[in-house]
């Protein structure tokens, strides 16, 4: 699939986002989930490093620009429905949430078996 192939399957909600799962491409580890708006999809894959849409601020945002921590794209792929991302990234500084965890998902209810 080339670029205008790919824009073309992503189906972008009526606010103009799509979420994105967020992946680490070495342990595969799901990082955190976050929206992207054709801006943010296009700055990503210009620039190599991981740009969203902020929906607190109404803004693009590219992670790590105030922390350091940038997520640099190793794949890309858009769901059957063409309605969800999933972006495989390297994660500078291993720390991928506000809170300063590695992942947004830290927090985990044990089953017992």
């Amino acid at each position: 699939m080339d670029y205008s192939e790919f824009i073309k399957a992503v189906k972008f909600d009526e606010k103009g986002l799509v979420p994105v799962i967020v992946q680490d491409v070495d342990s595969k580890k799901v990082r955190m989930l976050a929206y992207m708006n054709e801006e943010a999809l296009g700055k990503t894959l210009e620039t190599g490093k991981v740009h969203y849409f902020s929906r607190s601020r109404q803004s693009l945002w590219l992670k790590g620009e105030t922390s350091s921590h940038y997520q640099y794209l190793k794949s890309i792929s858009v769901d059957c429905d063409g309605d969800t991302l999933l972006v495989q990234i390297e994660q500078a500084g291993g720390i991928s949430c506000h809170t300063g965890n590695e992942t947004c998902f830290y927090r985990e209810l044990k089953m017992e078996s």
